[in-house]
């Protein structure tokens, strides 16, 4: 919940003042943080429960949009989706942490940002689902994620998944090639029609897909009973 009050406001109005641990996503659009700040007179603040104060600001901007809820079904194809980009694994969140060609970062405050080179390919995805950076980029503006956590990461793929117009289809319970097909633009390991890449890169199976997909949902639906 956001805390309103009243404060004293910084030389620029529209700065954030006081981040407690570092700088998040409000320096990443644009409210720097000055080295030194006066004061002068004053204006709102906003105080977010991570402890960063935002002076100036419209504190709408940062309110995160509803959340996608997390149903067995819906696990159930993001963790396919984690399973064909191979970051997924089970009893353990690594796969959040996974940059392309498999380093694991420490930090999840944002997204890494790092170029990893491999054989035939170089790229700067990360994430269990591989986000490329101009991809989360626009994706955390629009859900109004601060950082890059695993349950970000999930909401930022469901988003994705409804832009592709495939969330009624997941909902379903069902995984079809039709599906895996309006989401093959969207990842590259996922086939389309054809049983190829979108993107011309490796990719699994849909057989493969269809028998992690069913397993994995029944153990889901298991454990939410």
């Amino acid at each position: 919940m956001l805390n309103l009050t009243t404060f004293v406001a910084v030389s620029l109005v529209g700065t954030v003042a006081a981040p407690l641990n570092g700088l998040t996503e409000f320096n990443r659009l644009e409210y720097p943080v000055p080295q030194k700040v006066a004061i002068r007179d004053i204006a709102p603040k906003t105080t977010f429960d991570s402890g960063y104060i935002c002076t100036g600001c419209d504190p709408t901007k940062f309110l995160p949009a509803p959340a996608y809820e997390l149903t067995p079904e819906r696990r159930a194809l993001l963790n396919t989706i984690r399973f064909a980009e191979g970051t997924w694994t089970e009893n353990s969140r690594d796969g959040y942490r996974i940059l392309f060609g498999g380093r694991i970062v420490s930090s999840l405050d944002r997204h890494p940002n790092q170029i990893q080179y491999s054989v035939s390919y170089a790229s700067a995805a990360a994430g269990a689902y591989q986000f490329l950076p101009g991809t989360w980029d626009e994706v955390a503006k629009k859900l109004k994620l601060l950082d890059f956590e695993p349950n970000n990461q999930d909401q930022a793929a469901l988003y994705l998944v409804e832009r592709r117009n495939a969330l009624r289809l997941a909902d379903s319970g069902k995984i079809t090639p039709t599906l895996i097909a309006k989401l093959a633009p969207e990842w590259a390991s996922l086939p389309t029609y054809s049983g190829n890449s979108y993107y011309g890169q490796p990719v699994k199976r849909y057989d493969d897909l269809r028998r992690f997909y069913e397993e994995n949902l029944a153990n889901l639906r298991r454990e939410a009973s």
